[in-house]
């Protein structure tokens, strides 16, 4: 016999000696047999304030922060959505009316998480010093934070007055373009 022949016969033999083993197919349950879990994706719902929502936020009497609040709103691009706080897209932040609350957990929680139909959540994009700082701006142009914690100027060595020295009712100004 050839070398090929015999490579062929024992080719032949180990093939034939294989056999697959069989296995039952697995019968999975149903999806209907199965609980679906709820999950929520926050427990804040609109009118109802966070257990610790007292006091004040960590920025909210420190001027230098509320500034620094303001140039952080706009580079993020808040203003895309609230408008500089006159409300677009997204809900007015002058005004008294809140939807999730004023409290300055609130503000945090929302910047962070999101809410549902638009907000979207800054979690892991911001760090937590500057959504406190934005916090506190937010709360200053809804007049939240004691007058005494209003900048003299902003960053851009803006004169005009700050947003949170404006009256009830009274519409922000916004800081004139500087020229060059």
């Amino acid at each position: 016999m050839t070398r090929n022949g015999i490579l062929t016969i024992l080719a032949v033999a180990v093939l034939g000696g294989c056999e697959r083993e069989m296995r039952p197919p697995e019968v999975l349950p149903s999806s209907a047999a199965r609980p679906r879990p709820i999950v929520r994706q926050t427990t804040l719902q609109p009118g109802r304030p966070l257990a610790q929502a007292e006091g004040r936020g960590p920025y909210d009497e420190n001027a230098y922060s509320i500034s620094q609040g303001q140039r952080l709103f706009s580079q993020y691009n808040c203003v895309g959505c609230h408008a500089h706080g006159g409300g677009g897209m997204g809900p007015a932040l002058i005004d008294d009316t809140w939807i999730y609350g004023s409290e300055p957990q609130n503000i945090y929680a929302t910047i962070l998480e999101g809410r549902p139909n638009g907000m979207p959540s800054f979690g892991g994009h911001i760090p937590e010093q500057q959504a406190w700082q934005i916090v506190a701006y937010v709360r200053a142009m809804g007049r939240l934070v004691p007058k005494a914690a209003a900048p003299g100027r902003n960053d851009h060595l803006y004169s005009g007055e700050s947003p949170q020295a404006s009256g009830p009712g009274e519409e922000l100004r916004q800081p004139a373009e500087h020229p060059r």
